[in-house]
């Protein structure tokens, strides 16, 4: 009932009524709510990348619509701002799909919106397992943290890493990444040596990294967001001499980002990590969008969130050419589940029941090539499920 009544006042204060059917113009609008401004400003900017890049590939048009996106700042971590967005966008401009939402929070505050609107919302970041829980309008093609995580934690078992501290951001992903760490690497045999929760913000793992070497575990499993808190880890890492004193460096791939690994530098050598997708990933279709992407935007690297956008696109075109450009909630969503295709991270599939991704988690060590750091993938866990919801 606040929800409605929301969006009743917003819709009075522009003068124009509510109407929870998708806006039935021409016109394919779709709602971008991703932060172009403040610390994940990287993210807006490689998801409409990979959009630009789609859309310069296959054209504006699809099932006779024009594809008409509108740009939305939701400035950061701010759930109240993104959920202002996205109502402005539904009730203002009509949108007929939301998408983006790069950070749990966001995509929490925006979830309501899309049941009481019946808008589909696709999600092309944010990690936590539970988010296409909370609207049976959401699909996501990005990943999960426990996705990511898990085959980290078989990998490193089945590889002689027997005793982890575990090092995380607290906050959603943070605790998804920590529990499916700890559940899978435990009923493996393995040990959890010791455990602790940084706050987001952290600008110096100094006293963190200490814990850790005191209690000299065969590796640390770490998961922070990827920004300045990952070269902050990287360089503390090496400075406290955790590499010295044998402790292997293990994580999700966010912290070797391709976005950001130049900035940690030698730091992030040698670390492992598991993810989904590389710029180094070899195959003729992430070659072909490596190529165009460094084509159209020569001062930056392909990551995993342009990625997102550029499959995020495909999406919905293909939704779309199936449903003869019916963008309602329940066509759409119809179309969605089960689709099927080959991204440059490799064969992907939503899943019909969950409609989150299944995807291939690659197990990736940072090196050099050609004087340029890179994720070298060397092992391949196919098909991953997303195990937050399997368990």
């Amino acid at each position: 009932m606040k929800l409605i009544k929301t969006l009743g006042a917003v819709a009075l204060a522009l003068g124009t009524a509510v109407a929870f059917s998708p806006a039935q113009a021409k016109d394919l609008k779709i709602g971008l709510v991703v932060p172009m401004s403040g610390p994940f400003a990287a993210h807006g900017k490689q998801i409409q990348h990979g959009i630009d890049l789609y859309m310069a590939e296959h054209g504006n048009m699809v099932a006779g619509r024009k594809v008409d996106i509108i740009v939305r700042d939701d400035t950061g971590i701010s759930p109240a701002v993104a959920k202002r967005q996205a109502q402005e966008l539904v009730i203002k401009d009509k949108v007929d799909i939301l998408a983006g939402f790069t950070l749990t929070p966001n995509a929490f505050s925006v979830a309501p919106l899309a049941t009481e609107a019946k808008v589909p919302m696709v999600v092309l970041n944010a990690a936590t397992s539970s988010i296409t829980e909370k609207s049976p309008n959401i699909v996501r093609v990005s990943m999960t943290l426990p996705q990511n995580t898990a085959p980290m934690a078989e990998w490193a078992y089945k590889n002689g890493i027997h005793k982890v501290y575990t090092l995380v951001a607290d906050y959603g992903p943070g605790h998804d990444a920590e529990k499916q760490f700890q559940k899978t690497f435990t009923s493996l045999g393995g040990q959890v040596v010791g455990e602790v929760r940084t706050p987001v913000n952290t600008a110096d793992y100094s006293p963190f990294l200490q814990r850790v070497k005191d209690a000299k575990p065969d590796a640390v499993f770490l998961f922070v967001p990827n920004g300045e808190a990952v070269v902050a880890l990287a360089k503390g890492f090496k400075e406290r001499g955790l590499d010295k004193a044998g402790i292997k460096e293990i994580a999700t791939g966010d912290l070797t980002d391709e976005d950001l690994i130049d900035a940690s530098g030698d730091a992030a050598l040698g670390m492992i990590t598991s993810f989904h997708y590389s710029q180094a990933h070899d195959s003729p279709e992430n070659k072909a969008f490596v190529a165009a992407y460094k084509k159209a935007y020569p001062k930056d690297r392909p990551n995993f969130v342009a990625v997102a956008g550029y499959d995020g696109m495909h999406l919905i075109y293909k939704a779309l050419e199936a449903t003869k450009g019916d963008s309602s909630a329940p066509a759409f969503m119809a179309a969605v589940k089960g689709m099927q295709w080959v991204s440059p991270r490799g064969p992907v599939e939503i899943d019909p029941q969950t409609r989150d991704i299944i995807q291939n988690v690659y197990i990736r060590k940072v090196e050099r090539v050609d004087g340029v750091l890179q994720n070298v993938e060397f092992d391949t866990f196919k098909a991953v499920k997303d195990p937050g919801k399997a368990s």
